[in-house]
């Protein structure tokens, strides 16, 4: 059941990731990934807030696991933060590392503390 469950999630995710990261990446254009920040940060909410709620294991795995697992994406940030240092835009590439990183964690944290503090 579990991995039908992450099976389901990842139908959903994929797809969802696929459609932020183009909206995003096109309207705001340039260099920077912003579409990749922004399903990285939405699934980090996700997750954050599931965990803080207490959510049952089911659905933990089907939205965790599943939904989050799909909609984010840790290599497309390495290929992405690589690109950007090709493309001769160090800082641009440490932004895109370092802020990835920091605002993720802050979104998981603020999302599970907001999520536990309601329930």
């Amino acid at each position: 059941m579990t991995v039908l469950l992450v099976f389901l999630g990842g139908v959903i995710g994929a797809p969802a990731r696929y459609t932020l990261d183009r909206l995003v990446q096109g309207r705001t254009g340039g260099a920077f990934p912003w579409g990749t920040l922004t399903v990285n940060l939405v699934g980090s909410v996700i997750l954050g807030a599931l965990l803080g709620a207490g959510a049952p294991h089911g659905l933990q795995v089907l939205l965790g696991t599943g939904v989050c697992g799909a909609l984010t994406t840790f290599s497309t940030l390495g290929y992405e933060t690589v690109r950007l240092l090709e493309d001769g835009s160090p800082s641009k590439a440490g932004l895109n590392a370092v802020g990835s990183l920091v605002l993720g964690v802050l979104a998981a944290a603020g999302s599970y503390a907001l999520a536990a503090s309601l329930l």
